[in-house]
């Protein structure tokens, strides 16, 4: 009785601490890599697929992460590309990418290797086979598709503003709307 209501507590404590989705996606993570039961694994990769699903995201289970992430606003829209290495201590907000390059004939193909300690702020997209160093913070919205050295802040420029001497037309059209208007 003592050891449900520990193991209850600890659930309950990981779910408000980490959020409910972060909490399963770490529990049924490990409990895949952990049993033999090819049964069993199959549940496990079907109950995490659930929990990526509900939050349109996308880990791969071969996604080599060293230690816990943490997901404080969720899983929300976060994509991390298959080839992709995360290291420990790193902490990553909603709709962040870590995506692969795959294209031949790029400079910088493969999958980011992101460091220790590695903050990445929300919308973030980190391309490409590239390194982020330890200790390093991405901003917000930031594109990265170079290498990061340690101990290192990224920014994006100030927006710039362009004036325009006739207004523009900003009509949203439907792509229906618009390919019968191309006919």
């Amino acid at each position: 009785m003592f050891f449900a209501m520990k193991n209850w507590l600890v659930k309950t404590a990981r779910r408000v601490l980490l959020g409910g989705d972060a909490a399963e996606f770490w529990e049924y993570r490990a409990k895949y890599f952990a049993c033999r039961s090819r049964l069993q694994k199959m549940y496990y990769k079907y109950r995490l697929a659930a929990v990526l699903r509900r939050n349109n995201a996308a880990i791969p289970l071969d996604t080599l992460i060293k230690g816990k992430i943490g997901f404080p606003h969720g899983l929300n829209g976060i994509m991390i590309s298959q080839g992709a290495v995360i290291g420990t201590n790193c902490t990553i907000f909603h709709q962040v990418t870590i995506g692969s390059n795959t294209l031949f004939d790029s400079k910088k193909s493969g999958a980011p290797v992101i460091g220790d300690n590695v903050y990445i702020g929300a919308g973030a997209k980190i391309i490409g086979g590239i390194r982020i160093g330890n200790n390093v913070r991405i901003g917000a919205n930031c594109v990265v598709v170079d290498d990061i050295p340690d101990n290192c802040t990224v920014v994006m420029p100030k927006p710039r503003v362009i004036v325009n001497e006739q207004p523009k037309d900003n009509t949203f059209r439907s792509w229906e709307d618009y390919s019968r208007h191309q006919s």
